[in-house]
């Protein structure tokens, strides 16, 4: 949790090199102290911070580590599994392997479906983007039912409004990769003006996720 909580300073703070190096540090003491366990979280939050940072060859490194090091640790089925090959697509989405991330997603969404509640905000974040590989995929109508089941779960959420609101750009992002601007013009702008009026819910908190 202390590794955790002074990686979120680093970030919060916009130190990225810091993250890195804070990391890398936790990672060779894994190693040193053969805490396989705590390596793989290391792992994971290498893969999220590499993919922002833009560094591929790192991201696809530390997705190579981590997926193998999960394979090892015998927890298929878990929900810590079922994270890790998450984070590991999502990474490969990022650069542009959307076709090496649908599977990862394919998988986790098995897992994750066998053992979380069906309104688990957890789910609604793996259809979201799984949707989104399936778009870069132009498998339209299989992402365009993943967005949707992502705001059923999402709307269920403690200050969901937002992430329904992000689901609706995506599905704008959808129409428009689909039909084009011109023809999926009004469509687009049903699900930007829904997101809009979202964004303005008066309860929701005014904070940095909120600005994102």
């Amino acid at each position: 949790r202390r590794v955790l909580e002074k990686l979120d300073t680093y970030l919060a703070m916009g130190d990225c090199a810091g993250a890195e190096k804070h990391l890398a540090y936790w990672l060779n003491e894994a190693e040193i102290g053969n805490d396989m366990r705590g390596k793989l979280t290391v792992l994971n939050e290498q893969i999220g911070l590499y993919r922002k940072t833009g560094k591929e060859a790192e991201c696809l490194n530390a997705i190579t580590a981590a997926l193998s090091l999960a394979d090892s640790l015998s927890i298929a089925d878990s929900a810590a599994f079922g994270t890790t090959l998450i984070n590991a697509a999502t990474g490969y989405k990022a650069f542009g392997k959307a076709e090496d991330a649908l599977p990862l997603y394919r998988k986790a969404r098995s897992i994750y479906e066998s053992i979380l509640d069906s309104n688990d905000g957890r789910l609604g974040a793996l259809y979201n983007n799984m949707a989104q590989a399936l778009v870069d995929l132009k498998e339209f109508n299989d992402a365009r039912d993943l967005y949707n089941k992502a705001i059923a779960v999402m709307e269920k959420q403690e200050n969901g409004a937002l992430e329904v609101a992000i689901t609706c750009l995506n599905l704008a992002d959808l129409v428009w990769a689909q039909l084009g601007a011109e023809d999926g013009e009004k469509e687009i702008e049903k699900y930007l003006l829904k997101a809009e009026k979202l964004l303005n819910t008066e309860s929701l908190p005014r904070d940095s996720y909120y600005a994102f």
